[in-house]
């Protein structure tokens, strides 16, 4: 049992608190509610571009690393489709160096053309690293732009095209900033080796007098259901031909959601699983298989890829990996093959709490949820073999489908 505190501010900011006398670190988590889908399908990328921005200096601090790493600490960020996540590790008795410089990142960025240049920059250079110049860089573009079409998970977190980054202006950011990073947008996580009277006295200095803001509510359309199968092939610098396959699965709230998580671990989770067993053992078609889920809060995808050895029928390895996947309908886990899958699971996230600083991430994320961390588990627990074989027999169905061939240019 996680020993969590709570304590919401007037403005809005919500705080979980969780105390480890073990450790003489403190970590420090915000997470903000935006992601990829708040932004404008004309000017894609702004969330992944404020990351990098919140670290360029804000209204009273010029260099927040030098900061930190002057109290000793380290610092990092990433970004989602749903939510940017911020966090700081600082030793005990520097912790409120970390207040400090969160509150006043959270109250006004420096909004300075040079920051902005030299953050676009490193974005503009991160899209052609990643998404232009290395192999497959650009197959979530196509795969998602093919599984949905209107919802903004559409859009990768990169950015749709690089163009939408290079024309981003300072009103843009300044828009984005006051419209979504706010205290009555923000959970603020706190563990390790701090007392929850310290917490919320550093919390109501640093943090109280930001005042909240007008949120914009999520008003983007919902994805339409799918109703026929939809296929791309495609070609480019790549070494071998991949297939993925997207399937639309139900978002993180909704009950059959562990349900499509666990499908994804019998399939492919260690050298028990039944792709490795399968498909990889089995036969000689495959280099590489995997199964996973995209993890959105909204609506988002069941995922099957594979790497295909060279020579090997495109058309006789996509019905390999389906009927693979689907032979949890006519074959339903067994008890023990349920049991070891949910065990693994169990294991990941008791190993990944015990640690000061990732539990800090989990309690944001929860809280953010309105989740209780200590259900996690007991929600995936009650998956059964039936609930595995109704929903992979729901989900997995060709007009559910969207199949992506990714083959070397010839």
């Amino acid at each position: 049992m996680i020993e969590t505190n709570r304590f919401t501010l007037p403005n809005g900011l919500r705080i979980v608190h969780n105390q480890d006398s073990a450790t003489a670190m403190v970590a420090l988590n915000i997470l903000y509610n935006v992601g990829s889908r708040d932004e404008s399908p004309e000017l894609t990328g702004m969330a992944h571009l404020f990351e990098h921005l919140m670290f360029g200096g804000s209204k009273n601090i010029p260099e927040f690393d030098k900061a930190l790493e002057d109290a000793g600490g380290t610092n990092n960020a990433w970004t989602n489709c749903d939510f940017t996540n911020f966090y700081d590790i600082v030793p005990a008795h520097n912790v409120e160096t970390a207040f400090w410089l969160e509150s006043d990142r959270m109250n006004e960025l420096a909004f300075s053309e040079r920051s902005l240049e030299v953050q676009r920059q490193v974005v503009c250079e991160e899209f052609k690293q990643v998404c232009l110049n290395q192999p497959y860089g650009d197959l979530f573009h196509h795969l998602y732009a093919l599984a949905y079409k209107k919802h903004p998970y559409r859009f990768p977190v990169i950015g749709k095209e690089l163009s939408h980054i290079e024309r981003v202006t300072i009103n843009d950011v300044k828009s984005f900033f006051y419209r979504h990073y706010a205290p009555n947008n923000a959970v603020l996580a706190v563990t390790g080796n701090i007392t929850f009277d310290e917490t919320l006295r550093l919390a109501e200095k640093w943090f109280g007098s930001i005042p909240s803001r007008d949120i914009p509510s999520r008003d983007y359309a919902a994805e339409p259901l799918q109703t026929s199968p939809r296929r791309e092939e495609m070609s480019g610098r790549v070494p071998q031909t991949v297939i993925y396959k997207a399937y639309h699965m139900p978002g993180y709230a909704d009950e059959t959601y562990p349900a499509c998580d666990v499908i994804t671990d019998l399939l492919s989770a260690g050298q028990s699983s039944r792709f490795y067993r399968r498909l990889l053992m089995d036969t000689d078609m495959f280099t590489r298989v995997d199964a996973s889920i995209t993890g959105t809060e909204e609506p988002g995808l069941l995922l099957l890829s594979a790497h295909l050895r060279e020579g090997v029928d495109i058309e006789a390895a996509e019905a390999a990996i389906t009927d693979g996947a689907r032979s949890l309908i006519s074959e339903p886990p067994s008890d023990y093959e349920l049991q070891r899958a949910l065990n693994r699971f169990e294991s990941n996230h008791t190993f990944g709490c015990m640690n000061y600083a990732n539990l800090a991430s989990l309690l944001a994320q929860s809280e953010m949820r309105g989740q209780d961390i200590n259900n996690i588990v007991a929600r995936q627990r009650e998956v059964t073999p039936a609930m595995i074989s109704d929903t992979a027999a729901t989900i997995l169905v060709p007009d559910n489908s969207s199949t992506l061939i990714y083959s070397p240019a010839k």
